[in-house]
């Protein structure tokens, strides 16, 4: 859930730095000179994360009954995908996962890594990293994580904020009309176990 909070952040910072000045008509735009000689352009920003993508696909690739692995970087948070063998039963999958993100742990590229094993997710992560090493980034790619992300990580009890002031019970029976909160209440109390003991 943490991750999914950190992406879809990361989604809102990216989002919001890709506001362009806007032109002022009173401004008047400054002319210089400038002559450039041999100029190679070259578009660097994506090469550390897709560096980096290739190296964890790599160490997972190397665990035992790992067939092949993908992965995709977006700052300091990767997603790795595996593909296992089709007919390995759920718990040696979970094993092999559990071996993939030991060994991804220490790394500090996969520290922060989601480990994934499902067939559709593996092939989604493939086009994305594909697409990320053709230079199409943007915000479609982000949402399209922040969706495998969501859809494989758990809600842990940890992640969640309890608010302690609330009381859903009493609260969602101050919702009845009286007299169908009084046979409510009259109705748990012959079901309680306090009744029982009577």
């Amino acid at each position: 859930m943490k991750i999914l909070i950190y992406m879809l952040m990361l989604c809102f910072v990216i989002t919001g730095c890709s506001i362009g000045k806007k032109d002022n008509p009173n401004e008047k735009p400054e002319q210089k000179n400038v002559s450039m000689k041999n100029v190679n352009y070259t578009n660097k920003s994506n090469k550390p994360n897709e560096k980096a993508a290739d190296h964890l696909a790599s160490l997972a690739a190397s665990i035992p009954g790992v067939n092949d692995a993908t992965a995709v970087v977006v700052g300091k948070y990767a997603v790795v995908g595996i593909d296992v063998k089709a007919k390995l039963d759920r718990t040696r999958v979970e094993s092999i996962k559990y071996s993939v993100a030991e060994s991804l742990k220490n790394d500090p590229n996969g520290a922060n890594a989601v480990v994934v094993a499902d067939v559709d997710t593996y092939e989604r992560l493939k086009q994305i990293g594909k697409q990320i090493k053709k230079g199409k980034t943007g915000q479609g790619i982000l949402d399209e994580l922040a969706a495998i992300v969501g859809r494989v990580m758990p809600q842990v009890p940890n992640d969640l904020i309890e608010n302690r002031e609330t009381n859903p019970i009493k609260d969602n029976n101050k919702q009845l009309p009286k007299n169908e909160e009084q046979e409510l209440k009259k109705e748990q109390e012959d079901q309680s176990n306090n009744h029982l003991k009577k």
